[in-house]
């Protein structure tokens, strides 16, 4: 065999073998996750709270690191391209994941060639809300209004094409309804005005209106998650009540870079899915209108092209424009 070809392959067998070791002995050190959203936030807080967690079970210190800006992008370039270690980590949210490549042409990363995905670990659901004087108490009334009032209904979100905007795009389109979208800058000041009578309905996290549907402000018909929320239990998802498949809401879950070697993938797996078992965790994420839900790296990538295709479809169908 050549010299050349010798030390080649010796030196491959050598960084083969060094990243067994390397993930035999993970974690070594700190790990850091990026959050790509700022504190204070719903992503921030289910950083915190894994990585704290996280930090007990694998004696190494979690560090979480905001990255907020550009709809989350710079989060997602700066773990797409960190070294494939497993020492650093994404607590990726869905629209930065599965919703931006439906809207920007190019992006500084790619979220199935770019990222590794671990386990998705809780979904958020939103609450469909009208304002009490809407004649509607279910969403089957609500579509049979709209399909009277075609361009007459507004709804309110937390912005353009933000998951609560989409999950009214996707209503729309399911149940073959013209409603009117008014973007604001978050959701508080859309759910104040909702309750002031200037917006008639809107998706929004069953944490944030549920005080003001068990207050009568506002009138709750359905959640759009797969299952009944567990902090307004009262309330049918929308698939049962009007829309049979309907499912819509926000979600998160950790992901590595590209290329990180499976037995990290698979240590962190099995860590968060025990967290996420366990009822503190449980308990905790229900305070934020949070459902766990935990599953294997391939559940989950599997999961994610799905949600490519789904909000790519809605947008196309909503002809959503950014500036």
């Amino acid at each position: 065999m050549p010299t050349m070809l010798l030390r080649i392959l010796s030196a491959c067998l050598f960084a083969m073998a060094a990243a067994h070791a390397g993930a035999q002995n993970y974690p070594n050190k700190p790990i850091r996750m990026i959050v790509t959203f700022a504190a204070g936030g719903g992503a921030d807080f289910m950083g915190r709270m894994i990585g704290q967690k996280l930090s007990e079970t694998l004696g190494q210190a979690v560090i979480v690191d905001n990255r907020a800006g550009a709809g989350g992008a710079i989060g997602n370039e700066a773990v797409a391209k960190a070294a494939p270690d497993g020492y650093t980590l994404l607590l990726g949210a869905a629209g930065p994941l599965v919703i931006s490549p439906a809207l920007y042409a190019k992006l500084p990363f790619d979220t199935v060639k770019d990222l590794a995905p671990i386990t998705l670990l809780a979904h958020v659901p939103f609450a469909l809300c009208t304002h009490p004087s809407i004649p509607v108490n279910d969403a089957k009334e609500l579509i049979a209004l709209a399909k009277r009032r075609p361009g007459k209904l507004n709804f309110g979100s937390s912005g353009t094409a933000g998951a609560p905007h989409l999950a009214g795009e996707l209503f729309k389109a399911s149940a073959g309804v013209n409603m009117v979208h008014v973007p604001y800058k978050g959701l508080a000041p859309a759910i104040t005005d909702l309750i002031g009578g200037q917006l008639d309905l809107i998706f929004a996290d069953v944490n944030l209106v549920k005080p003001h549907v068990e207050s009568n402000r506002l009138r709750g018909l359905a959640v759009t998650g797969a299952t009944r929320s567990a902090i307004l239990p009262q309330l049918p998802t929308v698939s049962e009540a009007a829309l049979p498949g309907y499912q819509a809401g926000t979600w998160y879950g950790v992901l590595a870079p590209a290329g990180v070697p499976r037995e990290v993938v698979a240590r962190l797996n099995a860590e968060i899915n025990r967290i996420l078992a366990s009822s503190e965790t449980r308990e905790r994420l229900a305070t934020q209108g949070a459902e766990p839900a935990g599953n294997t790296p391939e559940q989950f990538a599997a999961m994610i092209r799905t949600e490519l295709d789904k909000w790519a479809q809605v947008v196309k169908a909503a002809n959503i424009k950014l500036d």
